[in-house]
């Protein structure tokens, strides 16, 4: 009736979705200061698109609680993955500061960084230090 990987995708859900810019572009919900011009939230879909299939899953670890994708990808994530703008303290700058979520409800708070590359190097360090931490922020 079903082949193994049907099987596995079926109990264990998606790995290979897609993780193209406009994918993800369609799946996430920018909310709470970004939009979807945002450009600190167009950063995070860049980095994103280029994440190799270990990275992949380190941060969906991190930002779900779970290295696999449902059934349907990004799309069938409920809720789905919404970005908002992470506050920082006064006179501290947002690229100081790593992204943090609530897995919960697939929420990621995201600073308002300078640049892709800075989106990169934190959400790099985020992922491959708190993907396995449970910490109440």
């Amino acid at each position: 009736m079903f082949l193994p990987e049907e099987l596995d995708q079926l109990f264990c859900g998606s790995q290979d979705s897609q993780w193209d810019e406009r994918t993800l572009l369609e799946a996430f919900r920018p909310d709470h200061g970004y939009t979807s011009e945002s450009p600190p939230f167009l950063y995070l879909v860049r980095v994103l698109s280029r994440l190799d299939s270990q990275q992949r899953r380190h941060f969906l670890s991190f930002a779900t609680g779970s290295p696999r994708l449902p059934v349907g990808g990004f799309r069938a994530l409920a809720p789905p993955l919404t970005v908002v703008r992470k506050t920082v303290e006064s006179g501290r700058r947002p690229d100081d500061y790593l992204p943090s979520v609530m897995t919960c409800v697939n929420y990621l708070k995201l600073p308002e960084y300078s640049s892709a590359e800075v989106t990169r190097r934190r959400l790099t360090t985020a992922i491959n230090q708190g993907r396995l931490s449970f910490l109440l922020s």
